[in-house]
């Protein structure tokens, strides 16, 4: 096994082993369904508020060439997502969901160790750039189309008013609205506050994932199979494929090159996960596509490495 893959299974495997504990939870009825909603609601309401409240008001500088890069290749692939599952005649919810799951990495427990590993510091640094703004775009945008998709049938003006206030009660959306109001004023955030919302927010990710092993159970692979290989290969080989040709229209750095590109072809992020469960849509799907592109991701990621070895 070459160094590059031996990085990654060493952030893959606690993965599975948290997804796998979320399903033996569930098989073996050590937990039931109301507690994983309970479990569920958590993570969505509490622990990934504080995780996105954390980083957004975190300060990152640097690393804008990429991030730039980086966010319209999601932009591209999230439009063509929409429209191309719309087309084929999927409901406007279910192509969003979709669409969130062909761009939305694991950018913060795959993400962080790999360009770390990968990249060391200075990798990190542009990563930085990316994780600011990665939740504040993807969930938002998911979150109005998942609103508007349940209100569609609504007059304009009520279709409107439905969709925000919709937005506004959505955890997330506030919490990463919050942390730019707050970058925008200036305002320091206590020590005490930033260490209680950081340990909040640690839980958002294994909480995800094991809520994600939980839904596994009972879960029949065989539906909907052809929608999760398009929505994994999307994830795992256009989006770092299309992000890759916007660095070099760019003329960005190699460092920067190779770290948009690696934090495109991140599987699938749990919270796209749960978006699709708190909007009863393409939640099993979503739920298929994290596993399986997180499994693919350590042949991918390991070519990315190993090309991008020198890239420091």
């Amino acid at each position: 096994m070459t160094a590059a893959a031996l990085v990654v299974l060493q952030v893959v495997a606690p993965i599975f082993a948290i997804i796998f504990a979320g399903y033996l939870a569930a098989s073996r009825s050590f937990i039931d369904a109301a507690g994983f909603r309970g479990l569920n609601s958590f993570a969505f309401s509490l622990a990934a508020p504080a995780l996105l409240f954390a980083s957004g008001t975190a300060g990152y500088q640097g690393g804008g060439g990429a991030a730039l890069a980086f966010f319209l290749g999601v932009a591209i692939l999230y439009v063509v997502t929409l429209f191309g599952a719309r087309r084929f005649g999927l409901p406007l919810a279910t192509s969003g969901a979709v669409a969130l799951d062909v761009t939305f990495g694991n950018t913060v427990m795959m993400g962080i160790p790999i360009i770390v590993a990968g990249f060391g510091q200075a990798g990190l640094s542009v990563l930085l750039a990316i994780l600011a703004l990665h939740s504040v775009l993807l969930l938002g945008t998911a979150t109005v189309v998942a609103e508007i998709a349940q209100n569609q049938k609504a007059a304009p003006l009520k279709l409107l008013g439905a969709t925000i206030t919709g937005v506004a009660r959505n955890p997330v959306v506030m919490a990463v609205l919050a942390a730019l109001v707050w970058n925008a004023l200036a305002l320091p955030v206590p020590g005490v506050a930033r260490t209680t919302l950081q340990m909040l927010g640690a839980a958002a990710p294994p909480v995800a994932l094991f809520c994600l092993g939980g839904s596994l159970n009972g879960f029949d692979a065989r539906a909907g199979w052809r929608q999760t290989g398009i929505t994994v290969a999307l994830k795992l080989t256009a989006l770092p494929a299309i992000v890759w040709i916007i660095t070099h229209l760019m003329g960005l750095a190699p460092l920067e090159v190779a770290v948009a590109v690696t934090t495109a072809a991140l599987p699938t992020g749990a919270n796209a996960f749960l978006l699709a469960r708190r909007y009863a849509s393409g939640a099993d799907t979503s739920g298929a596509a994290v596993l399986i592109s997180t499994v693919l991701s350590i042949v991918t990621l390991s070519v990315l490495l190993a090309i991008y070895a020198g890239a420091r």
